[in-house]
């Protein structure tokens, strides 16, 4: 088949670089040029950023065949959408060189939180012809008056990492931008249909709102994905129902992309622990697989962890000064670019780091990963695992570290599911009233919206495609009026209408909308500068609170001594004392997924069949023959109880392996369903493995079995008796609060602090909830508590999974390997850290 012109150039690139295109990249091309929409899933590593890119410069050279290398100030052309601002730089150089390379007179640019106000600017003066930015800088974007003369000209949305917003409210604030420049360029409306929407919503008419275009959209929407469980979901997803199926395509990378994986075995397994999560014990094995690698990423799940980790290195290896480093979110962004430079160059031999440099960084001199561990989700391994050997046709080699003894059984579950291609899939977030409030303020800041037009768009997204006229009526309301309970407050009266325009037209109104733009909440956070001069980057309020001058801390790497707090700023200077305190971050534990549940369950069957396979089961033996020894080790069909009575009272341990936080909702589940039958109080600890019900009664298990303890029949009433519902939705209520507008929190270095933060929104909700009781909101808040703090679906299938097994109980006379690390999380949460080593310590000498 003969090449177009612009395949010739493309083709002509590869051979100069001494590439070869990979089929996939072939077949993307293919469909770009022929101008279909849709996903490409592919490995880390692979070429996915130059499949997509590219195609779209063909697509550009075959438009203007004979003048491309002289074309300028062609306006925006593409816009690259990334999750992480640390990506931009990464493919904005390598953009730039390939246009650099081809001849084309063309600018990358980047706009993102941190672009300078000098540099955003000049970005408004002069477009660049590729803008790579965020979620919440393509919607200031749209905060900006005469917004859609920037993006008149725009010919494709990449989506890239995609997997990592969907499901998510940023992947809900993506979704609104691209109906709206699907809008702007006149080319993406499908039909929608006259019984989707009455005459009266927002006062237009039904024929108004179904006069939309039924041509297909010549803006090609294309999303970049690794793999998960619902790729053809996650495509539809980001496409909405704008594209008609025949114009969408799903492409796949089928590269065989090799990735050794080998845990870290602990020398005595006996001896290691049954329960913890710094995993520091295996310290000595760590450094000697970074001694053997060239560049090594030791990836940690927590910030605090990740300090750990840098601290007791540099402690016991201080000739690795200077060729370490660590990465995490809350570094200052001038200390994270020199970092991710500082591998680029081959300059570092080991970088301590956490989710932050997750995502598609090609880093090539990065030749060994370590996760610190488990990750608790197989596509999270497999995305870390493949910052080694970035690059086409490169091994990607992971080792993974046990922090307590079952987390090696978790080390062997994640081999085994990748083995099988056994991956999450990522839930879509449908009606998030608060990020569509913050949307229709943003549209108003700018210049303006006419209600039954926007209706119209958000009926093609996915995540508002059963919005209903009521609901979006009352958002209105509430934006011009404050709804039925705010309206005597002009705080809340943003919005004007004139005309049918909904506009706002106070300019405080406006710069307040645009500092608080965005989804992510997050406490509130200090920064940390040094006395001298520069910053380290952000804490949070509530840790700084708990010091005073003169006290010491350590922070990205350095021991710190705090000199005083001014305004939301803490001033530091370096401190020469080896001990101080590790700032701790808000946020719950990363629960185990459901497929990574599976599989461990499977991985246990083995187990307790004698199969040992696995390195990491030959290494358990012992303690699963503690656990056989002391109590049952479960097969696949069964369920494990075990009642054991001590000092503190009646322990009753469960073993559903479902994960933390369908142990958190079934605990409270099934206490309340016992305290039916007898009438007690119970405390409640769990893992990922099980929970404990630990009460002063004698627990009557027996007869509960028998009366359905497992029932999924009344579920969302028993948990609604079972838990303080409202204190779970008030929590949730505060996030939705700040996205939604309902509170400001303040000017920068004058942010409002945490506790005034919490008190205004808890007010809020007590108002909402007593005299406004079907407002969106709450209602949102209610439905966020029960799908994402108990994963309300995992449980009720858990349930169901439970209701078929044979239930095996045994009575032990001391706390089983299983039990043992469950009855640790409960101390941990009412005894300090000295006062809880000593406790366990106790406790094995007096079990053992």
């Amino acid at each position: 088949m003969e090449l177009t012109a612009g395949e010739r150039v493309i083709h002509e690139w590869f051979e100069k670089k001494g590439w070869q295109q990979f089929p996939f990249q072939k077949e993307m091309q293919r469909a770009y040029l022929q101008g279909y929409s849709g996903l490409l899933n592919a490995p880390t590593g692979s070429g996915k950023t130059f499949a997509l890119f590219l195609p779209f410069l063909a697509d550009y050279i075959n438009t203007y065949p004979t003048d491309y290398t002289e074309r300028k100030g062609n306006g925006l052309l593409m816009l690259w959408i990334t999750p992480l601002r640390a990506l931009t730089n990464d493919i904005r150089r390598a953009m730039q060189t390939a246009v650099d390379d081809i001849g084309l007179p063309w600018t990358i640019g980047t706009r993102t939180g941190d672009t300078s106000a000098k540099e955003k600017e000049a970005l408004k003066r002069k477009q660049p012809e590729v803008l790579l930015t965020t979620p919440e800088s393509l919607h200031l974007m749209l905060a900006q008056k005469e917004y859609p003369k920037l993006f008149e000209g725009l010919k494709v949305v990449v989506a890239d990492e995609w997997h990592e917003l969907l499901g998510t409210k940023r992947g809900v604030q993506l979704e609104l931008g691209l109906s709206r420049l699907k809008a702007i360029t006149g080319k993406g409306l499908a039909d929608v249909r006259r019984s989707d929407v009455t005459p009266d919503v927002a006062g237009g008419s039904a024929a108004d709102i179904s006069a939309g275009s039924n041509s297909s959209s010549s803006l090609r929407i294309w999303g970049i994905s690794a793999t998960i469980g619902n790729l053809t979901q996650a495509a539809d997803v980001l496409l909405g129902n704008t594209f008609p199926p025949e114009r969408v395509r799903l492409i796949r990378a089928r590269l065989d992309k090799k990735i050794v994986i080998e845990s870290v075995i602990p020398e005595n397994i006996e001896q290691f622990s049954w329960s913890g999560h710094l995993g520091i014990k295996l310290l000595p094995q760590v450094m000697e697989i970074v001694a053997a690698s060239k560049t090594t990423l030791i990836f940690t799940n927590t910030r605090s962890q990740s300090e750990i980790w840098y601290q007791a290195i540099l402690d016991k290896y201080p000739e690795y000064a200077g060729v370490m480093a660590m990465h995490h979110g809350s570094l200052d962004n001038e200390l994270r670019n020199w970092v991710e430079e500082a591998l680029h160059q081959a300059m570092l031999k080991l970088v301590v780091c956490t989710s932050s440099l997750d995502l598609g960084v090609d880093f090539r001199p990065v030749d060994t990963v370590i996760q610190i561990g488990s990750p608790k989700g197989v596509a999270r391994f497999m995305q870390r695992a493949g910052r080694s050997g970035h690059h086409p046709g490169a091994v990607s080699r992971a080792w993974f570290v046990p922090t307590h003894s079952l987390e090696l059984l978790e080390g062997a579950a994640i081999k085994q599911a990748l083995k099988e291609e056994i991956f999450e899939s990522r839930d879509p977030f449908v009606l998030a009233m608060d990020v569509l409030t913050q949307y229709l303020v943003t549209l108003a800041v700018s210049d303006g919206f006419r209600p039954q037009e926007i209706f119209r768009e958000l009926k093609t997204t996915y995540a508002y495609a059963d919005l209903e006229e009521r609901d979006y009526g009352q958002i209105l309301d509430f934006i011009t009026k404050g709804g039925k309970t705010l309206s005597r407050y002009d705080e809340y009266l943003k919005v004007e209408v004139e005309e049918g325009l909904y506009k706002v037209k106070s300019r405080r109104v406006a710069m307040r909308h645009r500092l608080t733009m965005g989804t992510i909440v997050s406490d509130v956070s200090m920064r940390i500068k040094f006395l001298s001069g520069g910053y380290l980057g952000t804490i949070e309020e509530d840790f700084i609170s708990r010091l005073k001058p003169g006290d010491n801390f350590w922070f990205a790497g350095r021991s710190l001594e705090l000199i005083k707090v001014k305004e939301m700023t803490a001033f530091v200077k370096k401190s020469a004392r080896a001990s101080g305190k590790i700032p701790s971050w808000m946020g719950g534990r990363i629960p185990l997924s459901s497929q990574l549940s599976a599989m461990f369950r499977k991985k246990l069957d083995e187990v307790a069949q004698h199969i040992e396979v696995d390195i990491e089961v030959k290494t358990l033996r012992p303690l699963f023959d503690l656990q056989a020894q002391l109590s049952h080790l479960p097969r696949s069909g069964e369920f494990l109880i075990e009642k054991f009575d001590s000092g503190d009272g009646h322990h009753l341990f469960f073993y559903p392996f479902e994960g933390r936080l369908v142990h958190e909702g079934m605990a409270s589940l099934f206490a309340w369903r016992l305290a039916q039958i007898k009438d007690a109080s119970y405390s409640i600890a769990m893992n990922d493995y099980g929970f404990e019900l630990l009460t002063d009664e004698d627990i009557p298990l027996e007869q509960a079995i028998d009366a359905s303890l497992f029932t999924e029949d009344h579920l969302l009433d028993d948990i609604q008796n079972s838990l303080n519902a409202n204190e779970m939705a008030r929590r949730r209520f505060r996030d939705i609060a700040h996205i939604a507008g309902l509170i400001f929190t303040g000017f920068p270095g004058k942010t409002m602090k945490n506790r005034h933060l919490q008190a205004s929104t808890s007010l809020i909700f007590d108002v909402f909830r007593e005299y406004e009781p079907d407002n969106v909101l709450i209602r949102q808040a209610y439905n966020e508590a029960l799908q994402f703090q108990l994963e309300e679906f995992r449980l009720r299938e858990a349930l169901r999974r439970l209701n078929q097994l044979k239930v095996v109980i045994r009575k032990t006379e001391r706390p089983t390997p299983f039990a043992f690390p469950i009855m640790v999380d409960r101390l941990r949460e009412k005894l300090t850290t000295e006062s809880l080593e000593a406790r366990v310590a106790k406790m094995k000498l007096f079990y053992s």
